[in-house]
């Protein structure tokens, strides 16, 4: 759909934490927490790291099995930029600053109920179909 990922309004509420809030083109509005949006970093290396651990997008790490639960400061930006028209660029409080957030990407990982009920599941998506007949073999 056109002018789906195209921002009409962006807000980052730095100060209060409060998270980001962006009203599309097409009139939907999508908030997202900074602790998501920070888990959901789109680099190379927390892309790797996710895959490595099986983690989904916005997931936050898992803390060894046995350790102790340990402080975690609040995901927030120290800096927010605009990456040309097309991204917005975070340098977090712990020193990450390699994540360049696309609106496409955004639009995709919105975390509103409506988009997540519309994302199909990989639980419902059936496996392809894989012959391994020979030709002219029959069924």
């Amino acid at each position: 759909m056109p002018g789906t990922a195209t921002p009409r309004s962006v807000q980052v509420q730095v100060t209060t934490g409060q998270g980001m809030d962006i009203e599309w083109q097409d009139g939907h509005r999508s908030h997202y927490e900074f602790q998501y949006l920070r888990d959901a970093c789109p680099c190379a290396l927390c892309d790797d790291e996710r895959s490595r651990l099986g983690r989904e997008l916005g997931e936050p790490p898992a803390s060894p099995p046995g350790a102790l639960p340990m402080y975690r400061e609040p995901a927030r930006p120290a800096h927010t930029e605009g990456v040309g028209k097309y991204a917005i660029r975070f340098t977090w409080n712990d020193g990450h600053e390699h994540g360049i957030y696309s609106w496409d990407f955004l639009r995709q990982v919105c975390p509103c109920a409506e988009c997540r009920s519309a994302k199909p599941s990989s639980e419902s998506d059936p496996a392809p179909m894989i012959s391994t007949r020979r030709a002219g073999e029959k069924p």
